[in-house]
């Protein structure tokens, strides 16, 4: 599977994509609002392999793809789906390289997913997470056109610390409303 954007590529994993993804994987910073801790070598291998096992899956359910920039060909990050066809909906994530954060590349990127999530899987709805703290992160659900639903107190226990979540969520037929808007402009 590959979706293009004007800047980007989303591909899938190659095996030795490790090497690019234990970049940001590494990276305290960029790991801090993830679930999981700041990965190893060996846990950025795994994690590759995991999403290569999966994307055989039929019917698929998980779409973890690569961001890559078409200019230079440089892995800086991914984005993904899980989906659950029986409520016809997914829940999206991403996680970029720092190094590119701030250039819109994470909107471009989760904005080609959602696309392909409305027209192609034919979702009726497609949601995300994240820390209050982490005001990149929403910011970019926000600019998705999606809107803030929830804002759960304390939900998650995460790195040892008890964290809130909001909730967004765009439905299928406001994401087409917000592509009419966004054609007409």
């Amino acid at each position: 599977m590959q979706l293009l954007t004007p800047r980007l590529l989303l591909r899938e994993f190659q095996e030795d994509d490790w090497h690019f993804t234990h970049l940001y994987e590494s990276n305290e910073e960029v790991m801090r609002y993830q679930t999981s801790e700041v990965r190893t070598s060996k846990e950025s291998r795994e994690y590759i392999q995991r999403c290569l096992e999966e994307a055989k899956d039929v019917p698929r359910t998980l779409f973890d793809l690569a961001i890559v920039l078409q200019t230079t060909s440089m892995l800086i990050g991914r984005v993904g789906m899980k989906v659950d066809y029986d409520a016809e909906e997914a829940v999206l994530w991403y996680i970029l390289n720092k190094t590119y954060w701030n250039k819109g590349y994470t909107s471009e990127a989760a904005a080609a997913l959602m696309r392909f999530g409305f027209e192609e899987l034919k979702l009726h709805r497609i949601w995300a997470d994240c820390d209050p703290r982490n005001i990149g992160s929403y910011r970019i659900m926000e600019k998705l056109g999606m809107r803030r639903e929830a804002h759960f107190k304390e939900n998650i226990f995460i790195k040892g610390e008890w964290c809130d979540s909001y909730i967004y969520a765009i439905l299928d037929w406001e994401w087409r409303q917000k592509i009419v808007a966004e054609a007409a402009r």
